[in-house]
């Protein structure tokens, strides 16, 4: 075989291959703190493919946490941690009143060579702490998020999760919401390529439901593509934007 058409299999072979989906991660050891367990808990934050457990290098990106009141800007305890050779981050959190925690991750955005493209993700995960249950439903102004419709940390496997996806304040009506399971133990194996990562559509209100096969932690990420561009070696490069949750769903007893 010529070096020509060598070349022109392997670009072939290329555009055949799946596109695994990205996922920004941030998922606490626990998504409820109560008082009479430990106040402190970790925070896991990675750029990742979730359910195939593979990951890229993520560079520092910017935490905060929104309580009751303004973000809090708590990148200062980020410390960065290497998982399976890739860069990833890890954050320890102690609550000191109740109420529901907003944890929200912005990353530096990443360049993805065979989308020739940026990606750029904004996560964010709930907790519960001391009891304290309200605003959960609350949206935090990001550019792209999903605001929880249920009650995100009280949900057991098989339940449904909704979502609204918001860009820029107002719902995205038929946009696509990846979704994955964090096989962090590689324990599930999926039966085929179309089987790792689950797509859903927003309706016209930017409304969304999945309901979970079995317990553990869930991503779900709407995307569309920013109004904005990046530079990438002079050029301007599209951005896709996601905006990401991840929810826990709990054992049911007895099975």
């Amino acid at each position: 075989m010529s070096r020509v058409a060598l070349l022109s299999l392997l670009a072939l072979l290329a555009l055949c291959v799946p596109a695994q989906a990205h996922f920004g991660m941030v998922v606490p050891d626990r998504n409820i703190v109560t008082k009479d367990g430990p106040k402190a808990f970790n925070l896991d934050i990675r750029f990742w493919h979730p359910m195939e457990n593979q990951g890229m290098d993520m560079a520092k990106p910017k935490l905060e946490v929104t309580g009751k009141g303004k973000p809090e800007d708590v990148s200062a305890s980020l410390k960065p941690a290497a998982i399976d050779g890739k860069q990833a981050w890890m954050a320890n959190y102690a609550v000191k009143a109740p109420g529901v925690y907003m944890f929200t991750v912005t990353p530096q955005p990443y360049f993805e060579p065979s989308e020739d493209k940026f990606i750029l993700h904004l996560t964010k995960t709930v907790v519960s702490a001391l009891g304290g249950e309200d605003g959960w439903d609350k949206p935090l102004g990001q550019k792209l998020e999903i605001v929880p419709m249920v009650k995100p940390f009280a949900l057991y496997a098989g339940n449904v999760f909704t979502g609204k996806v918001l860009h820029k304040g107002k719902p995205l009506a038929n946009a696509e919401v990846e979704v994955e399971f964090f096989n962090a133990d590689g324990a599930r194996k999926a039966p085929g390529e179309a089987y790792v990562t689950q797509v859903v559509k927003t309706d016209g209100a930017g409304v969304f439901s999945y309901a979970a096969p079995w317990a553990g932690w869930w991503g779900f990420a709407a995307l569309t593509d920013d109004d904005a561009r990046l530079k990438k070696d002079g050029k301007d490069k599209k951005v896709e934007l996601g905006g990401v949750i991840w929810v826990y769903f709990h054992p049911v007893a007895g099975k």
